[in-house]
């Protein structure tokens, strides 16, 4: 069996500076920190996109600071709101494929991950996620070479519509084209954040799971135009174990106080 701990949209900001009242950097050291308490069994974290709120160095600084007490392996992915560039620069060990995209392959125990990069900064409107034809060929040829394993695949962009208009307004461009390679591959489930919200979906048969951020999050506003509306709802991160084909995921509302365990009537 291999446990995965799963980040999504930290968005970490220069030192000082808050989204609607929190510190991104705070509530995601605070959330390391519980799943390093929690988890140190974990094969890996993947950190899902979106690591800086602005894509400048200083927001990458901080980022390598707080990582560098992790007790595992982490993952690095490109969000919307990230510069490529800039964190290549802060992280130059960070894994790439052969063209410079933040997009990794990695063999665990009960499965293949792999790891896709969405950003696009030529995407209109601002914000949306897209994956070039370098980066399908690069996806179809990671998945042909799973030989028969299961593909756990993570990107930042969810590849369906969700429900909130304006946040599916800036979504991936090309999601059916992602979805129709991903249904002739080997692929046990599909991972995604940008929402700021836990969603679950089966979509042309892909079984699909957003994950909410450690920081801020989305509203309960299906329908609703815009993309910037935020809660101060608890700080999540997701946790997920695989046993052969099989996939289970958990997730984990950090903020919320500890209780001490007890056994019920029942």
């Amino acid at each position: 069996m291999a446990k995965i701990i799963v980040f999504t949209d930290i968005h970490i900001l220069a030192e000082g500076q808050r989204i609607i009242g929190l510190d991104p950097a705070a509530r995601f050291a605070e959330g390391l920190a519980h799943a390093a308490r929690l988890h140190p069994d974990a094969a890996c974290a993947v950190l899902m996109g979106d690591l800086a709120d602005t894509g400048v160095r200083a927001e990458y600084e901080i980022l390598r600071r707080i990582l560098a007490d992790a007790p595992w392996p982490v993952i690095p992915m490109m969000g919307n709101h990230d510069n490529r560039e800039v964190f290549r620069q802060v992280f130059p060990k960070a894994p790439r494929d052969p063209n410079g995209f933040v997009q990794a392959v990695r063999d665990l125990e009960g499965g293949r991950l792999i790891t896709l990069d969405t950003l696009d900064p030529s995407t209109e409107p601002h914000h949306g996620g897209r994956l070039c034809p370098k980066r399908l060929d690069w996806l179809k040829a990671a998945l042909a070479q799973a030989r028969g394993q299961g593909c756990l695949v993570f990107l930042h962009h969810p590849p369906f519509d969700t429900g909130f208009a304006g946040m599916d307004r800036i979504g991936l461009h090309n999601s059916a084209k992602l979805r129709d390679l991903l249904a002739s591959g080997p692929v046990t489930h599909v991972f995604a954040g940008h929402i700021h919200r836990t969603i679950t979906a089966t979509v042309d048969g892909l079984p699909i799971t957003v994950f909410k951020s450690p920081c801020h999050q989305m509203p309960m506003m299906l329908g609703a135009e815009g993309s910037g509306h935020s809660v101060p709802e608890p700080g999540a991160y997701g946790i997920l174990t695989t046993r052969g084909p099989n996939v289970v995921v958990h997730f984990e509302d950090f903020t919320l106080p500890e209780t001490e365990v007890g056994q019920s009537a029942v």
